[in-house]
């Protein structure tokens, strides 16, 4: 076995390279088409408004964008 040196942010980057492919190979190997857990447009609302980390704009703007989804019931 020989040994290799590289600089210390080429060795950062290939890490953060290979720790992103990992995270595609699981999101991938997962069904990405499943439908969402609940069809329900209130309890996504409730959900994001829960964690505090949207502004009412934006929850605004993803309530209607869930009222015109054929998908999702008010």
């Amino acid at each position: 076995m020989a040994t290799v040196t590289i600089l210390k942010t080429e060795y950062q980057r290939l890490v953060d390279r290979a720790l992103r492919y990992e995270y595609l190979r699981q999101l991938m190997e997962g069904d990405i088409f499943a439908p969402p857990p609940t069809r329900k447009a209130k309890e996504v609302i409730k959900a994001l408004r829960k964690t505090g980390l949207y502004n009412k704009g934006f929850l605004k703007s993803i309530e209607k964008g869930l009222g015109r989804s054929s998908h999702f019931k008010a």
